[in-house]
């Protein structure tokens, strides 16, 4: 790897570090005192003993993760037994329930659904044997402090909230009246106390845990990658037999390859970060992805410092964000290379956002595709270059990516090319050897708060549970009455009852239905059971289309979801139909290729595929698919087998069903959904007992027409039925 000329040290590392050791014992006082502690308080370590204790009389009990500041706030639940091991019972995101995106602020409703969720299976409060957080915060505070001083006196900038909107400072002071927050749940007048875990950890045990890799006697690569931790940019582990090691941590935050890439897709894509991202890894199958040909590319790298042993930093000299955050993210070097950046004043401005409104790509567009696709590139050749160098150093042939950055799906695949028997052969002298990759649904924030819990009960010697199988795991299912309720409630909304489909008949007969709507190009909302966790819809809210009709794209995002055109769509497909239309990777195919079930990943498609369902291939030639199995999600499965016979291929366009929300979470955020979209035909709500109703919004408002191509489409279907059932 080319080296590059630049500065990767902070500009006074020891007044950073006298600061830092001044705040930490400042620090913890003030958290006891307000009963927050660290893991290696003495309260952590008598909850750990109390854990081994009753697990060891094969008692069951419960662990409260929670999220209590920052961005993505979230409450999560987990059983433990000696017996049963670790069981996820929900991971229930505050941003669902109060319609804000990457809610930052203290998780009220997600805590409010659990502990429903406990008054109602019986549960008494008292068996939550303890709070845990998704960081330690009593760190995290201390590091916020030492980045202020390590480039004093401009980046004092960094203390202030508009530097770093999404987590700074002040989050981590806030999070600290957590336990005083907590008493109103657990019906006390005393501070609940709280133990914060380290944030990378937390990252890096939940998905081990529940990965197919976790019962492996052959060592597994953990790799955290976020936008920063509570004490560094990123941490790596190696995890064998149920243990969790950490190999390295990278101490400086702002050598952070999440928080790079979040801050240059922000600032030249238009969005906010948390936004950016993903958006900006889409556009780069309209750039120039030639590292030879590109013209940004070989400049850009210049950012990144490639050092032995798999060591990658950020050039300091490159960025002014380790000064002033994103109040002034640039030097002037690197607006030579990739031009101003956008304020953050200007961002989803329609006039500063990217956009692609004609094939015909301008100019200034194809510059900006072209920096997209060379920020890609930068990315992916640190990740291979980290990756590269624990491969050899461990051996290892089985790698869990965690942390935001694991979400870039496209790196996710050229990462499994890259690391081919090959590579194996040619640099590890290895036979019939490759990578296999893993990725959780919530590898972000979002699932950190599980992550504590699952950090804490295996450091204390609670087995492992079973391996994840879906995602559904934010909040619970809907009653009957509710969606009733909803419905009544709903204006301008008219409803029909389809049947059940906890019924074999009735499921496939509903399922039948709605690919007949979706094979007329009907556009159908899906909403049943509990929401997924991650950023993910995955066939529980969804947003369901046809993939056969190269239409759909347009459709959904001008009509449906009202967002850019180059966002591409994504399928969920049967296992058949996805080794019949794509190229699935074999580094992918642990326990029946789930490192595909939750579109993280993405994959190469065959010509049958660009031909039979272009809605739902990319730019670039890849999709980002979805496998639905039937034992975890029997109505998608049976509507998937519906679509074969109906349209000869077993797949269906599945994007998120909400329209510039968050996911919804309930009935009556879905029927809003329904209400605002101009183009989607229809919602089909399934309540906890298995009943169906079709909703529409009963509007005479072009292209609107109060349901009645809807009920046409149903009164089709139901005739050769009734001819059929009158014979």
């Amino acid at each position: 790897m080319d080296k590059n000329i630049g500065r990767t040290v902070p500009a006074h590392p020891f007044a950073g570090r006298v600061v830092e050791g001044i705040a930490h014992p400042l620090v913890r006082a003030l958290g006891a005192a307000l009963r927050f502690y660290d893991a290696a308080s003495p309260y952590a370590r008598q909850k750990g003993q109390e854990m081994r204790d009753r697990l060891s009389r094969e008692e069951t009990l419960y662990l409260l993760g929670i999220c209590p500041s920052g961005h993505n706030s979230t409450a999560a639940l987990v059983e433990v037994s000696a017996k049963n091991g670790i069981r996820p019972i929900c991971n229930n995101e505050e941003e669902r329930y109060t319609g804000r995106r990457h809610d930052d602020r203290f998780p009220q409703n997600a805590l409010k659904d659990i502990f429903h969720y406990l008054e109602k299976t019986g549960v008494d409060p008292a068996q939550v044997l303890a709070v845990v957080a998704s960081w330690n915060y009593l760190a995290g505070i201390p590091t916020a402090l030492r980045v202020a001083a390590e480039e004093a006196p401009e980046s004092f900038h960094l203390a202030r909230k508009a530097a770093s909107p999404q987590m700074n400072l002040w989050h981590f002071i806030e999070a600290l009246g957590a336990p005083k927050r907590l008493s109103v749940f657990f019906h006390t007048e005393r501070r609940v106390p709280v133990i914060g875990m380290r944030h990378h950890d937390n990252h890096a045990f939940f998905p081990y845990a529940v990965s197919p890799f976790a019962r492996s006697s052959r060592p597994t690569l953990i790799l955290v990658i976020d936008g920063f931790g509570d004490d560094g940019a990123m941490s790596i582990y190696v995890a064998e037999k149920g243990n969790v090691d950490l190999l390295r941590r990278v101490p400086h935050l702002f050598d952070s390859l999440g928080f790079l890439y979040a801050i240059i897709s922000s600032t030249q894509g238009g969005w906010t970060t948390l936004s950016s991202e993903g958006r900006f890894m889409g556009a780069t199958a309209w750039g120039d992805m030639d590292r030879l040909t590109n013209p940004y590319y070989k400049r850009l790298r210049q950012i990144v410092y490639f050092g032995p042993e798999g060591e990658v930093r950020v050039n300091r000299s490159l960025i002014n964000y380790h000064r002033r955050g994103q109040l002034k993210p640039y030097s002037p070097r690197l607006v030579e290379i990739i031009g101003e950046p956008i304020p953050l004043e200007k961002m989803w401005n329609p006039d500063a956002v990217l956009r692609m409104d004609d094939e015909k790509l301008s100019e200034v567009t194809q510059e900006r595709v072209d920096k997209a696709a060379a920020l890609q590139m930068v990315f992916e050749d640190a990740l291979f270059h980290i990756v590269d160098h624990f491969i050899r150093l461990t051996g290892s042939n089985q790698l869990i990516l965690s942390g935001g950055t694991a979400l870039n799906c496209l790196a996710n695949m050229n990462l499994l090319e890259r690391f081919s028997e090959e590579y194996y052969s040619r640099y590890l002298k290895k036979e019939n050897l490759r990578l296999h990759l893993w990725v959780p649904p919530n590898p972000s924030d979002t699932g950190a708060a599980m992550g504590a819990c699952y950090n804490f009960a295996m450091s204390h010697g609670a087995p492992l549970g079973p391996p994840l199988k879906h995602a559904f795991l934010c909040g619970w299912g809907t009653s009957d009455t509710c969606i009733e309720d909803a419905i009544s409630q709903a204006k301008e909304m008219k409803s029909m009852e389809l049947g059940r489909v906890d019924q074999k008949e009735d499921r496939e007969a509903i399922a039948d239905l709605l690919a007949h709507i979706i094979a007329q190009d009907g556009v159908i909302g899906l909403f049943q059971g509990a929401s997924e966790t991650g950023p993910r819809a995955l066939g529980h809210r969804s947003i369901l289309a046809n993939p056969c009709n190269p239409e759909t794209l347009n459709v959904l995002n001008q009509h449906v979801k009202y967002r850019e055109r180059f966002r591409p769509l994504a399928p969920m497909v049967t296992l058949e139909a996805a080794e019949r239309l794509f190229f699935l990777s074999e580094g992918a195919s642990d326990d029946h290729y789930n490192a595909y079930n939750y579109m993280v990943l993405t994959v190469r498609a065959k010509p049958e595929a660009v031909s039979r369902v272009s809605a739902v291939i990319h730019k670039d030639g890849t999709s980002r698919i979805q496998i639905v199995r039937e034992e975890t999600d029997p109505f998608c499965y049976a509507l998937l087998k519906a679509m074969g016979r109906r349209l000869g291929v077993e797949a269906v366009v599945n994007t998120s069903l909400n329209v510039g929300t968050p996911m919804v979470q309930t009935p009556a955020q879905a029927m809003e959904a329904l209400r605002r979209s101009r183009g989607m035909t229809g919602l089909v709500l399934i309540g906890d007992t298995g009943r169906a109703f079709l909703v529409w919004h009963n509007v005479l408002q072009p292209p609107k027409d109060g349901g009645a191509k809807l009920l046409q489409w149903v009164a089709d279907w139901s005739k050769p039925r009734a001819n059929v059932s009158g014979t």
